[in-house]
Order: structure tokens, then C-alpha cells, then sequence
């Protein structure tokens, strides 16, 4: 290895070949598109890097739910800091979760490698809030899961949940909720969490 691309590509030339080794699809077409859509990097985005430490702010949601309708406008709502006595506080932005929403409202997957504290976990569910929002509205108000986020950790997991319940409130109506399932729930909370 010469340099940390030429790392990357190593590994997702590794990953290409282990998890195309077990799918062995029958349907022509289905494979065609699969090997196309492979082939094109779809499953591998190209890496995204900020050097600087310092990162740098953006617009907010607010902004970002005006005439460039990156966000629909509940989505601000929903993601706005409330202080008791004082009107909501539109969360701010960085560059580079301004540039992760873009690729999920454009369909693209992104991997998003930035230090701690950076929001890394908004740049994943600003979009998924914002896809549920953008459904109610369009009338499918069908309770179902929308998405399942997967964490390495309980410990992780249980502070994310606890990061995305602070603005679960701020819309009317029970719109969006967020729940965790670790396998440690009993059965009660199980039902709960299916329905």
C-alpha cells in the first residue's frame, strides 16, 4: 500500500468480491442490474474528506426547508432546539451533513467519517425523519417501520436514542417516533415496538 486511497480501494475491491461471492442470482436481469449497479459504485461510495478539525457551519434547517426545498418545512420543526418560554432555535448545520442530506434527497448512499461531536448520526436521521414527514404529507399515513438503524453497541445505541427523543416532541400529533430494540426488551415492549 502506497497511500490511504490506494488502502480503500483494497478494501473495496475485498468487499466487491466477498459479498458478490454468496449471490448467486438466477434471474438474468435482476443479476444484469445488480452487477451494473455494482460496477457503477453503488454500494461503495467514493470517500468523502475534511481535513480540518474545525468544522465548518452551513445553513440550518429552517434554511434548508425554504424555495431549495432540500427539507420539508416539518422537518425544520422537527428538528429545532425548544427552550421553555423562548420560540425553537433552527439547528444548525455543518458542511459536511448539508452535503450528506444532498446525497440521501438524491438517492445516493454516503458513509460519513468525521471526529466526535460532529453530528454524524443527524447526517443519517435528518433524511430518514425528512422521508417520513415527506410521505404523511403526501397521505401515506401508514404506521409501519421506515427504517432500521443498526449500531455496533447497546451503549451506543441507547445514546442514540436518547440524542434523537430530544426533538421526537417537537412536532404534534405522534408523526415520527423512534424506538430501540436491543433483544433486551421484554415481551411487553417487544409488542409495543412491532405495533
Amino acid at each position: 500500500m502506497s497511500n490511504i486511497f490506494e488502502f480503500r480501494d483494497n478494501i473495496i475491491n475485498d468487499y466487491q468480491k466477498f459479498s458478490t461471492s454468496f449471490a448467486n442470482i438466477a434471474a438474468e436481469d435482476i443479476r444484469n442490474y445488480v452487477q451494473n449497479e455494482s460496477d457503477e459504485g453503488r454500494f461503495w461510495p467514493d470517500p468523502v474528506l475534511q481535513i480540518n478539525a474545525n468544522y465548518l457551519r452551513d445553513k440550518n434547517v429552517t434554511e434548508l426547508s425554504g424555495p431549495e426545498g432540500l427539507l420539508h418545512p416539518q422537518t425544520a420543526s422537527f428538528f429545532s432546539i425548544k427552550k421553555e418560554g423562548k420560540p425553537p432555535i433552527p439547528f444548525h448545520l455543518f458542511k459536511h451533513q448539508v452535503f450528506a442530506i444532498q446525497q440521501a434527497q438524491a438517492k445516493k448512499s454516503y458513509v460519513v467519517t468525521t471526529g466526535t461531536g460532529s453530528g454524524k448520526s443527524l447526517t443519517y436521521f435528518i433524511p430518514i425523519v425528512d422521508a417520513v414527514l415527506r410521505a404523511r404529507a403526501a397521505g401515506d399515513s401508514t404506521k409501519r417501520t421506515r427504517a432500521i438503524i443498526v449500531y455496533p453497541m447497546n451503549a451506543l445505541a441507547n445514546s442514540q436514542l436518547e440524542e434523537v427523543k430530544k426533538f421526537t416532541d417537537n412536532l404534534t400529533g405522534n408523526s415520527v417516533s423512534v424506538e430501540r430494540y436491543t433483544g433486551q426488551e421484554d415481551k411487553d415492549k417487544r409488542v409495543h415496538i412491532a405495533k
